[in-house]
Order: structure tokens, then C-alpha cells, then sequence
């Protein structure tokens, strides 16, 4: 191999950012397995040594009187004009001229060469966009299928070859894109493919709305105020519990902003979607009452023999508003909280002793998220 491959490997490592000793190792390996495949009788014995700038060859033969295996061994006057301290039972490394190879060997080892690039190519490509597992990234919609409604994104900084598939289940109803226009997509998972990496991403996923307040609240950002909890009906409404790790810090107002500029640049990124920040309480009938918000809540009492179940008693001109529309802020609640809420205006109350003395009874309103 001379000079000329090993600056075509220069510049493949610089416009590519395959590395030059991993494509030096895979042609080793292809001259390797085309030499063993065109030599019959070729094992182990053979290898390939970068020597002044140039990769070469060697099959390794034992010095014995008379040659039988011509594979591995050799004959003693054979083996002195390569080495003329040459003794019975050395070995001696035979150098071999690749261009000698057959038409069958060289299109194996391009073969195995080309391979190398695609495998590199993949492989950087998924040890890039795994790290970013869980990230924002932006990009470019490539094209959508007409018939599933899949959308390809091309991510932004990336080659033709690193898109993102955005189905159509984590896309929000309500959103709708063309090609080219610009979008922000949320990684959920990078899978290894026989076509190489998939980049997996959302715009539906819980986790695009806790970057998007991470990039926006550097009190999150910094530990001191947590995300603890959300729930999300993806194009509508999100409800976010947070939690301040330091007292004098308001949690809310952290994520909402000086006239609500944070919140704010979050809506405006899902479009209009509606936001309920609450307060993170480990009191489970405070954060109930709490997650149930827009509404007041009057009481909330834990059922007894039932595993994470409360009922709930509001004042009557709030029951609408606490169950919401289609059941929509119950239905969130209960998701946020992970409780079953059974929700009652306030004339009911005096009938609630004898609900409370039924263990069995299930609430009906809403049920916490799978």
C-alpha cells in the first residue's frame, strides 16, 4: 500500500471523521482474509505489519530440510535469502505482494474495505446521537410518507444519513409540518438497525416539556427547584408538579418567569398547549388537592384498603371545573398524583360516611397513568 492510499485515509478521516488506524485496521483484516481465501492451506500464519509508512504482508514458514507443506514451511536455502542467519526449526516471515493477489482476492478485500466505512459511518453516527438520548435536537422535516403520515427529520449539523423518524403517534394533532420547515424533536431512543441507526423522537413525549423548562428555568437547570411529576395530553394541556430543594425559593414562579416570560417561551414552542404548574408535595392529600387546580378543593380523604385511591369533596359551583372538559384536569390529576380520584360536590358530603365504610368501593372519576 503505498503513500497515495494512506493520504486518501488522511482525507477520508478529515472530511468524514473515520478515524485513519480504524480503516487501516479493516483493510488489514481484508488483505488478510483475501490472501487466506485465494492461498488455500493459509491459517494462521499470515499477517500484516505497517512498516515506513507502507502496509505489508508476511505469511510466517518454519525452515525445515525438506518442504511438505509449502503453506508453512520452507527450505533452508530458501529461507537463508531472506534471513541469512536462517537455522532448521526457525520461522521465518515470507514477504508477500499483495498486487500478486487474484481478481477474486482483491474484490474481497474492497469488498471488506467498503464494509469498514459503512460500519464506521454507522457506528459514529449511533455512538453520536446515543449520547443525546433525552435531548432537544433541532432539525429540518426531509419528507413525510403519505401513507403512514411518518415524518423524516434531518437533524441539524448531521449528513444525509443522520435523520430521525417522528411517527405519526408522537406527533401532537394539532401540529402540522411540510417539507422543510424547521422543528424541535425530542429523542426518546436510538436503535441499532441492519440499516444502521434509527433516531427515534417525539413531539408528544412528557420529557420534551421537562427540556424545554430545563433550558428555560436555570433554577432547574441547577438542581435547586425539581421537576417531580408530569402529565400531558399532547397539543392541549400539561400539568407539571415542582419541588424547591431550598427554602426562599418559589418553585412556580421559578418556571413562570418575570410576566411569565419562561412559561411563556415553553408554550410557544407546542404551540399553545396550556400549562398548570403546582407545588410537589410528599402529603399525598396536598398534592391531590393541588394537581386538581384550577378548582378549589375543599377535603381529600385516602380510602381506606385501597392502594393509592382518595375521594375528593368540592364546593358544587366547582365540581365542573374540577373534573373538567371531557374529564380532561381528573384525568391529568390522577396521572400526576399516580391516585385514583373519586370526585363529590360538597352535598354529598353527609353521604360519604357510608361510602367510606365500603373498602371496596372503586372511584370512579380518573385513573392514575399506566
Amino acid at each position: 500500500m503505498n503513500a497515495e492510499i494512506f493520504a486518501a485515509l488522511a482525507q477520508l478521516e478529515k472530511e468524514r471523521g473515520i478515524p485513519q488506524q480504524y480503516m487501516i485496521d479493516k483493510i488489514t483484516q481484508a488483505l488478510v482474509a483475501a490472501y487466506k481465501k485465494d492461498k488455500e492451506g493459509y491459517t494462521d500464519n499470515v499477517f500484516v505489519e505497517v512498516e515506513d509508512g507502507d502496509l505489508k504482508m508476511y505469511v510466517q514458514k518454519e525452515v525445515v530440510d525438506d518442504v511438505l507443506t509449502p503453506a508453512t514451511e520452507i527450505s533452508l536455502d530458501a529461507a537463508r535469502k531472506i534471513n541469512k542467519h536462517a537455522e532448521l526449526g526457525d520461522l521465518v516471515n515470507v514477504d508477500v505482494r499483495t498486487q500478486n493477489f487474484g481478481r477474486i482476492a482483491a474484490q474481497t478485500a474492497k469488498q471488506v474495505i467498503i464494509q469498514g466505512i459503512r460500519e464506521a459511518e454507522r457506528g459514529m453516527i449511533f455512538d453520536t446521537f446515543s449520547s443525546k438520548e433525552h435531548e432537544i435536537l433541532s432539525g429540518s422535516v426531509l419528507r413525510a410518507d403519505p401513507t403512514s403520515g411518518d415524518l423524516i427529520i434531518r437533524l441539524t449539523g448531521g449528513s444525509d444519513k443522520t435523520s430521525a423518524l417522528l411517527s405519526r403517534s408522537e406527533q401532537v394533532p394539532t401540529e402540522h409540518y411540510t417539507e422543510g420547515d424547521m422543528i424541535r424533536v425530542y429523542v426518546v431512543e436510538v436503535r441499532r438497525s441492519n440499516r444502521g441507526p434509527q433516531v427515534i423522537v417525539s413531539r408528544t413525549h412528557p420529557g420534551l416539556v421537562k427540556r424545554l423548562f430545563e433550558l428555560e428555568v436555570p433554577e432547574i437547570a441547577s438542581g435547586l427547584v425539581e421537576i417531580k411529576s408530569i402529565a400531558r395530553e399532547a397539543g392541549s394541556r400539561t400539568k407539571l408538579a415542582v419541588y424547591a430543594s431550598q427554602d426562599g425559593i418559589d418553585p412556580v414562579g421559578a418556571c413562570v418567569g418575570t410576566r411569565g416570560a419562561r412559561v411563556g417561551a415553553v408554550v410557544n414552542e407546542l404551540h399553545g398547549e396550556k400549562m398548570d404548574i403546582i407545588v410537589w408535595s410528599d402529603d399525598p392529600a396536598k398534592f391531590v388537592a393541588a394537581a386538581l387546580s384550577p378548582a378549589d378543593v375543599k377535603s381529600v380523604t385516602l380510602l381506606p384498603g385501597s392502594t393509592k385511591a382518595c375521594r375528593v369533596i368540592v364546593p358544587d359551583d366547582q365540581l365542573s371545573l374540577a373534573i373538567g372538559k371531557e374529564g380532561q384536569n381528573a384525568r391529568l390529576a390522577a396521572r400526576l398524583t399516580g391516585y385514583k380520584i373519586d370526585i363529590k360536590p360538597a352535598s354529598q358530603e353527609q353521604e360519604l360516611e357510608a361510602i367510606d365504610a365500603q373498602p371496596d368501593a372503586a372511584p370512579e372519576d380518573a385513573e392514575p397513568q399506566a
